[in-house]
């Protein structure tokens, strides 16, 4: 399935020669059809509610820093990590981050706020969507049930202007 949304700032980007300014990773721990969902408490999106994540220290893969940014975050070490999407985001001010997605079906460690995140056990029926960046509703579900995502998102600061995703069975 292929989600668009067409915007002329989006459909000038070239995406096919799209190098990103940083990369990051967002983790989404499962335990009892709940997701372990954060409040970030500063940094790009404070204030909304998210998963724990952040940038690629040199020389980690995607699957290392979705753990380390986990761990610090909220003291949880994500267990059976399943890579579950690649998401690229431009912003109107020139930012460019691409995100890989991942779920962990286990973890070690009872999550604890730090000076980074509020943790927060949420039903899967539950996810707060109006707290989140506007893309997340789009394919955050889907990630969430089992199917992986492909994405590019334009955005004008919090505002979504453009989007183009593909959703399937595995990346």
């Amino acid at each position: 399935m292929i989600i668009s949304q067409a915007h002329p700032e989006f459909d000038a980007i070239q995406w096919d020669r799209w190098v990103p300014t940083d990369q990051a990773t967002l983790c989404f721990v499962l335990q009892n059809q709940q997701v372990l969902l954060i409040e970030k408490q500063r940094g790009l999106g404070a204030g909304k509610v998210n998963g724990p994540g952040g940038k690629f220290d040199p020389g980690e893969t995607a699957a290392e820093c979705a753990v380390r940014e986990t761990q610090e975050e909220l003291g949880v070490t994500p267990k059976d990590l399943e890579h579950r999407g690649l998401l690229r985001f431009e912003f109107t001010n020139g930012y460019k981050l691409e995100a890989h997605i991942f779920l962990a079906h286990d973890h070690e460690g009872e999550a604890v706020e730090t000076e980074e995140a509020i943790p927060l056990w949420t039903d899967l029926d539950s996810i707060p969507y109006r707290r989140m960046w506007a893309d997340d509703v789009l394919w955050l579900p889907h990630v969430l049930a089992g199917q992986s995502v492909k994405g590019d998102f334009l955005f004008d600061d919090e505002e979504m202007l453009g989007v183009s995703m593909e959703l399937m069975e595995r990346l």
